[in-house]
């Protein structure tokens, strides 16, 4: 397949589930390649992957970005000073953008969803992000809250509805249709990273299909973002990969295969729930302004959203 030579930066933006402003000040510091025609900024696919390669590295380390400031997350020291939510989708980074002018210089920190509930347990960050499944109760999220955040309340306020399901090649060659295709010898999968919520609901299924991961081909090939794993199923380095239905409708060459539809939920310290930045955030995603966003988009139920899902 021809790899795409003229991305906009609405297009890359929405790829990385960044803001155009992040686009722009990545161009700014000369993190990813671009070029321009006429006034219009424009970017080769090739520009695209070679700056997520270069970001796994940087994930690989503990280093992440949150808008211009770098965050460590590893290691027990409190978090830099700052409002930090934590996730990888837009709708993130558009209720970022809506805090800043309300006057709440809310920053942003990319990383999956389980790693993003041991930021929060670890104090590092104000808001948590997670689509995580659990197998063992058919529900999302609230069994990791409890694991992983300990002995703290939490409030768990829903965001969205997602699709998840199987990025294929166009016309699917290989007939691939639920997990247990998993399990043939003729697949070959790119793999999301440890701690992605796309990783756990594949990992979840095989468990309960009882299929070992390391006997699928290209089980330990990870890449950190549905655009990667999209782009590597269009260009026939894989076979299948597992993503959200809204990044298949931006990838040339592939189709989406629905299974789940999940649940996006934010994850907050309920000590927190009174202090103005909150406040902010609840009076955002419940407005009908910030609703609106998304209603074009596509990929996205905000029927639920701002509702307090449950106490923890």
């Amino acid at each position: 397949m021809n790899q795409k030579n003229a991305l906009s930066t609405q297009e890359v933006a929405e790829m990385l589930n960044v803001s155009k402003s992040t686009i722009y000040d990545l161009i700014k510091k000369g993190e990813i390649r671009s070029y321009k025609v006429g006034r219009k900024v424009r970017f080769t696919e090739a520009d695209l992957n070679e700056y997520i390669s270069r970001s796994r590295h940087i994930q690989s380390i503990g280093n992440i970005t949150a808008d211009t400031t770098d965050f460590n997350l590893s290691g027990n020291d409190l978090k830099t000073d700052g409002f930090i939510i934590c996730g990888q989708d837009l709708i993130l980074d558009v209720l970022s953008n809506y805090m800043r002018l309300h006057d709440v210089p809310a920053l942003r920190a990319y990383i999956g969803s389980y790693d993003s509930l041991i930021s929060l347990y670890r104090k590092k960050i104000n808001v948590a992000s997670a689509h995580l499944w659990d197998g063992d109760t058919d529900s999302y999220n609230i069994p990791y809250v409890r694991r992983l955040i300990p002995g703290i309340p939490t409030v768990i306020i829903h965001l969205t509805w997602r699709m998840q399901g199987l990025y294929v090649a166009k016309g699917n060659p290989k007939n691939i249709k639920n997990w247990s295709d998993f399990g043939r010898e003729d697949i070959i999968i790119i793999n999301r990273e440890k701690g992605a919520g796309s990783r756990v609901l594949l990992d979840e299924n095989l468990k309960i299909l009882g299929i070992e991961g390391s006997s699928i081909k290209g089980y330990n090939n990870e890449i950190s973002s549905h655009f990667a794993v999209a782009s590597a199923v269009s260009s026939g380095k894989a076979d299948v990969a597992i993503g959200s239905e809204k990044m298949a409708r931006q990838v040339d060459n592939i189709e989406f295969i629905p299974l789940q539809k999940e649940r996006y939920d934010l994850v907050i310290r309920k000590e927190d729930m009174n202090t103005k930045e909150i406040e902010m955030l609840l009076k955002i995603i419940r407005s009908e302004a910030f609703k609106n966003e998304f209603e074009n988009i596509g990929g996205y139920d905000t029927s639920d959203m701002g509702k307090i899902a449950t106490e923890v």
